[in-house]
């Protein structure tokens, strides 16, 4: 049985995930999940834990993805 984090590191090959990519597979727009991740919300309550900042670059892990996925 495939799991969702299987299916995701599969496309793309690396445990942590631009902002760019998780709106590709979330199917937004990189702004508009800028916008809701910046509000006080549901989808920005869960996914925030999936947040890993390196300097000024924010990354997300694609395990806290995941599992957002598969809550949903």
């Amino acid at each position: 049985m495939t799991t969702t984090e299987d299916i995701i590191l599969s496309q793309f090959n690396t445990p942590l995930l631009s902002l760019k990519q998780v709106a590709q597979i979330l199917d937004r727009s990189p702004q508009g999940l800028r916008i809701t991740l910046s509000g006080d919300n549901e989808i920005a309550r869960r996914l925030n834990p999936a947040k890993r900042r390196f300097g000024r670059r924010v990354l997300f892990a694609v395990v806290d993805l995941a599992n957002f996925i598969d809550e949903a």
